[in-house]
């Protein structure tokens, strides 16, 4: 199936979840680039060193603390849902593009549900998968020394 057919399947604004969802997705989408970057990082740190230095100022008293804590620990709560949001989007998006891959390629159909097996089911998979890229290895070394002689 062609990308432009995809695409024209779905629907943009005609979700379900309505605007609010529209909304925190691109909100979330916003915050995480934002607070991803070297700016963000560098104002969180002059606000601590900021924080810091007023110590005196306040005598280091319970509500000076009190203020960095309850902040921290707000702004902490809000943005695990925040990055978790834009998360399962991300690896929505790549299990949609993995699986579109698995079925042009000559994978095995039982690929495409692989995130569904138990944790010891997918640990036998990596196994052999492993041992089957070891194999290609110890044979493409073996070719290698037989080219030398």
């Amino acid at each position: 199936m062609k990308s432009e057919n995809i695409k024209s399947k779905v629907k943009p604004g005609k979700n379900k979840k309505g605007k609010f969802s529209k909304f925190f997705n691109n909100f979330s989408e916003g915050v995480t680039k934002v607070t991803g970057g070297v700016v963000a990082f560098i104002t969180a740190i002059t606000i601590v060193i900021l924080w810091a230095v007023t110590g005196p100022v306040f005598k280091f008293s319970d509500t000076w603390q009190l203020v960095m804590n309850t902040t921290s620990s707000i702004i902490t709560f809000l943005m695990v849902f925040v990055i978790q949001h834009t998360e399962n989007k991300d690896m929505t998006a790549l299990q949609v593009k993995l699986d579109a891959l698995i079925e042009k390629s000559d994978v095995s159909d039982k690929m495409i549900n692989v995130e569904e097996l138990s944790d010891e089911q997918l640990e036998e998979i990596k196994n052999f998968y492993n041992a089957k890229k070891e194999k290609q290895t110890t044979n493409q070394d073996i070719n290698n020394s037989e080219e030398k002689i």
